[in-house]
This record gives C-alpha cells, structure tokens and sequence, in this order.
C-alpha cells in the first residue's frame, strides 16, 4: 500500500541589505488565519550578508535543519484524510483512537480511510491512504512576557511555501513511518544547488512511475526552472535508473497522477483503461503507452458537429505529446490547426475560420509544422485490406505508442490499439470515436462503444482509408 502525506512548510528569508553582518537567525512558529485546519506553516526567519555567498547558504542550511527538528518534534500530528483518526507519529505514537496504537499494520488504518481510491494500471493496484500533516500550537512551557525590539535597517524578504508531498510505499503489515525529514534534505540540495543571490527557487516533489522500478520515485525540482534547463539533470538520473535515452521519463508532465486530483482541464484521460481485451485464440493486445485525453465533438464550446471529427483526433493525438512531456504548448485549437495549414501553404487564407474537413495529409502536415513530429502514412486502398495492416500496425505500438489517425471517406476516428493474432491473422481495432456529442461520462463512453473494440466490419469495406502513424520524437 501507499501512503502519501502533505502539507506546506512557510519559508521567510529576511536578508540584510545594509552592511555585510548577519545580524540574526531565529525559527518562529506561527498559525496564520489563512491557513487550513489540515495544513501547518513554519516561518523561517534569518538575515544574510549579500556578499557572502557561502554565508547565505549556511544560513539556509541551518534554517532547513530548524525545519527537520521541527517535523521529528512531539508536537507533530498526521491526520487521515476525512477521518476522525489524528496521529502523534513522534509522541510515543498517540492517536485519537484508542484501538490504533504504535503496533496497528498500515492495512489496518484502511478501515478508517472514508476516501479510499485505486490508482490505474501504471502503478501497481495498491490502496492509497492520504494524510495531512499539522503542529499543535499549545504546548505546556513556563509563563513568559514577549520581548519586542525594533531596528531600522533596509531588508530583502524572501517568501515561499515548501509544498511538502511524501510517498512511501509499505507492506500492509507493516507499521506507520514518514519520510518529511528525507524530503526537506531533498530540497535543501535543491535550493543550495539554484540559489543565486537572493533569488531563492521554490523546490518542489514530483512523483514518477518508472519500467524499472515498481515504486513510486520521487524527484524534487526548482520551479523556477523549465524542463529544458534541468536536461542535464534527467540525464543523470536516466543513467541512475538505468532508462533509455531516447524518450522521456522525468519531466514535470510525466509526473504520477493520482486518481483522486481531478484534471482541471475537464477532459477524460485513457478511457481505453476501463475495457476488457477481446477474447481472441492466440491474439495479443497492442495498446498505446501513456496518457492521452479525450477530444470529441461539442468540447471547448465549439460546435463541430458534422465536419470536426479529424480536428479533434489531431488534439487527442497533441494532447499524448504533450502528457508525454514531448511539447508544452497547449492542445491547438480549431482555428490554430488552420493557421498551421496556411502557414505551411497548404490551405488558403480563406480556409482559417471555416468549417471545412482535413484529413490525415493535414494531419501529419500540423504536427510537423507545430510540434516538429514526424509522421508515416500508410495508403489502404480499401476498407476490406484494414485486416492486413495488423502486423503495421501492432509493431507501431509496440515500438512508438502514439495513438493512430485514420481517415476513410467522411469520417475519421482515433486506433489506440490492435488485438492481432499472428497465426491466424484475426484483429479487433481499439478504436476512440470522435463523433461522441455528449458530456464526459465514463460509463456512457464505455458501454455505448464510443471508447471500445471493433472488428474489421466496423470499417467501410469499399472506401479508401489514410493512416497518420505519428513517430516519437528522441528525447529526455
């Protein structure tokens, strides 16, 4: 099982600008009105020397050392989400529960887990428990009067929130631990390593599902820097984990999604997750790799109903890259698909605003001119042939994964997969309709085919149909 914990750590730098004296550091701990029940801020509060860069980095380090005493402090209290089950991990293991004691099994605390969720099949189908963690803020101490001072002196303030974001996988029968003071060394590497001056970079955790590991890695990157300027860095952890070179495993967008956080882009991911394979002597299924959102007619407040259907496969085919971590840009638009097309002088000016067709030529000609893919076309003459592309079309995704654009005279539709026999040559086609005019409802999608497998009669067997195959870029 799994157990994630977080939280936000407040981060205050004050540093001195008026002479080159550290003139104090302290750690307070306060309660801000802003901040939630669940959640518990610590104010880090020190003065550095701008000419000393070494200083400063003291000074950070010993404030992330605050940090560490602070979460192994009795005062420490995890709670289970939507529970009424409150931890003290460091107090002898105390909980609000008589029945839960320092010997209860993880697997045990599931009984008082009211949210439980299962992640997909690209992490194991362990239970995930979500915990908040929080600081009691009395504490029994000796009465004292609070001593004020007040010094007039020029200070840069430096403010972040340390998104705190733990995972730690665990036996069922094992006892509960937490990893806060592994994370905070993590970021203090990070911050040390960035820092520049008085720009201090916000560190934060992401979670990521590697073929070589059957945990869950957690990495942690500044945010102030992009995905091109830590290329360096993924390279050295590709070779750390013993991954290929040529795609990529460690980028902000291939982070772990948990079931739990909705997308906020309201689209449907991976529908194809929720079929059963068909039942076919000797078939294998050869699906795509990765997550792709769902984009069909009506979305976006655009009526396309009738001439969109080729427009929105090409966005759920952008939308792969892009949840790949191949591109940052944002899923094109109807209207950016036609500038592509006139930019590239295939289509006249007139075409941009219009509710014209494309088909896979167009297709390969926009991810080319936008995201810089190259694409393989593959010609059937007739629909009655599709049968025979099995072998195409099972290696293309065994070996490149992207979802396949196909267009046969009026209509175009997404194959995210084959299940293809290699002895007798049977093959159902995983195909994702772009047709669909409702709302993103799973059950729907799934039971009424709009998301589902097909036989080879579900091609026109007299008309000739065009495959975009779109080949995967080389790149960490």
């Amino acid at each position: 099982m799994i157990l994630r914990l977080g939280g936000g750590l407040e981060f205050l730098c004050q540093l001195d600008v008026s002479d080159g004296k550290i003139l104090l550091a302290s750690l307070g701990l306060v309660w801000p009105q802003a901040v939630t029940s669940c959640t518990i801020s610590f104010f880090l509060y020190f003065f550095l020397s701008f000419s000393e860069a070494s200083q400063r980095q003291l000074e950070v380090s010993r404030s992330f050392a605050d940090l560490r005493s602070r979460v192994k402090a009795e005062s420490l209290v995890f709670s289970l989400t939507d529970s009424a089950l409150f931890i003290w991990p460091n107090k002898s293991f105390q909980a609000s529960l008589d029945d839960v004691d320092e010997s209860t099994a993880c697997g045990e605390l599931l009984q008082y887990h009211l949210f439980l969720f299962f992640p997909p099949i690209t992490c194991s189908s362990q239970p995930v428990v979500n915990l908040r963690f929080m600081m009691e803020i009395t504490e029994p101490t000796e009465p004292s009067a609070p001593c004020l001072y007040r010094e007039n002196k020029k200070h840069h303030c430096i403010r972040m929130v340390l998104p705190m974001d733990c995972v730690v996988t665990v036996r069922s029968d094992e006892t509960f631990g937490s990893a806060l003071s592994t994370q905070l060394s993590e970021m203090e590497a990070v911050t040390l390593r960035h820092m520049k001056d008085t720009d201090v970079p916000v560190p934060r955790p992401f979670h990521f599902s590697l073929p070589t590991s059957t945990e869950l890695v957690t990495i942690v990157y500044p945010a102030s820097v992009d995905d091109k300027g830590l290329e360096s860095f993924r390279k050295e952890l590709h070779n750390r984990f013993e991954l290929p070179d040529d795609r990529p495993y460690f980028r902000r967008s291939n982070a772990f999604h948990f079931p739990d956080e909705p997308y906020k882009d309201g689209y449907l991911r991976n529908p194809h997750n929720h079929l059963n394979h068909p039942n076919i002597e000797g078939a294998k299924p050869y699906l795509v790799q990765g997550v792709y959102s769902y984009h069909h007619y009506m979305q976006d407040r655009m009526d396309d109903n009738g001439w969109g259907c080729a427009y929105r496969s090409l966005q759920t085919i952008c939308s792969w890259f892009r949840q790949q971590g191949y591109m940052e840009r944002t899923v094109p638009t109807h209207k950016e698909i036609q500038q592509a097309l006139v930019d590239v002088g295939d289509k006249p000016a007139a075409f941009v605003g219009s509710r014209q067709w494309i088909g896979s030529i167009e297709v390969q000609a926009v991810l080319s001119h936008l995201l810089g893919v190259t694409s393989k076309i593959l010609f059937v003459s007739q629909g009655s042939e599709l049968p025979s592309q099995g072998r195409e079309l099972a290696n293309h995704f065994l070996t490149e994964g992207t979802p396949v654009m196909i267009g046969g005279g009026v209509l175009a539709h997404t194959i995210l997969g084959v299940a293809w026999s290699e002895t007798s040559g049977q093959i159902r086609f995983l195909i994702l309709d772009p047709h669909y005019t409702g709302g993103e409802d799973l059950q729907t999608i799934t039971d009424k085919g709009w998301c589902g497998w097909k036989g080879p009669e579900f091609w026109d067997q007299n008309a000739y149909y065009n495959l975009c195959l779109p080949q995967r870029p080389k790149a960490i």
